[in-house]
């Protein structure tokens, strides 16, 4: 069985030995890069499973590295910054970025980050080739072709909005949306004062599915920036 390849972006040699001497003891493979021209390069020669990413590089800023690998490849990106903003965040996420870990971080919680990425990569890679018209996730099915939602089987009624809200979710499982990439998608053009209607929108989806789920929650708010679609693994 192939080692998951992982490409760490970090300029700071502290930093990437550490990663690299955790990545070693979880039996990764990886590759290094100090630049984001680099880091383009390697992205695009070994096509890596997942990146690890700084955002502060010497002759690049992460998230136009974000921006050209989003522009070819949707392979996982966790950015790991010392940039602690919400504005740093949301402007990582919005270029394409799946996760976002604050130095310093524990080695447990990137490993915990890790593993989801990969899950994602393999979970993508068995859908390849399948021309599925419905979403499985846990016990909520959703039929895009009939445009109906279903939790263990029973019908769940959703508004036009809350059904294109749970779609786009669904459709980027394991991903931060941001507010204003919902909005966009959504609505078309996003503005702060549709903030809090998005709020009240998600708030009544979540209501309707955690009540016909018995409380698994599939949706994780991330305050001041935005929401994730959980994948559930326990049916």
């Amino acid at each position: 069985m192939n080692k998951p390849q992982i490409l760490i972006v970090e300029d700071d040699n502290a930093v990437a030995n550490l990663i690299s001497a955790t990545l070693e003891t979880q039996d990764y493979a990886y590759k290094r890069a100090a630049t984001g021209a680099g880091a383009v390069m390697e992205a695009l020669s070994c096509k890596p499973d997942v990146v690890l990413l700084d955002l502060g590089l010497p002759d690049m800023d992460g998230v136009e590295i974000i921006k050209k690998i989003r522009s070819w490849s949707n392979m996982p990106i966790i950015v790991v910054s010392a940039r602690s903003e919400d504005f740093d965040k949301v402007s990582a996420l919005d270029a394409g970025a799946d996760d976002y870990l604050t130095k310093p971080f524990s080695v447990d919680e990137l490993l915990a980050r890790l593993r989801v990425a990969l899950r994602r990569v393999r979970y993508d890679g068995d859908r390849i080739g399948e021309e599925s018209s419905t979403y499985e996730n846990g016990d909520m099915r959703i039929d895009y072709s009939a445009g109906c939602v279903y939790i263990s089987d029973v019908e769940i009624h959703l508004t036009p909005i809350e059904y294109k809200l749970l779609c786009l979710l669904a459709k980027n499982t394991g991903k931060v949306l941001t507010h204003n990439y919902i909005l966009k998608e959504v609505w078309g053009s996003p503005t702060a004062s549709d903030v809090s209607s998005l709020r009240v929108y998600m708030a009544t989806l979540r209501r309707k599915l955690e009540k016909n789920s018995n409380g698994v929650q599939y949706i994780q708010t991330h305050v001041g920036i935005g929401y994730r679609m959980l994948r559930i693994t326990n049916k």
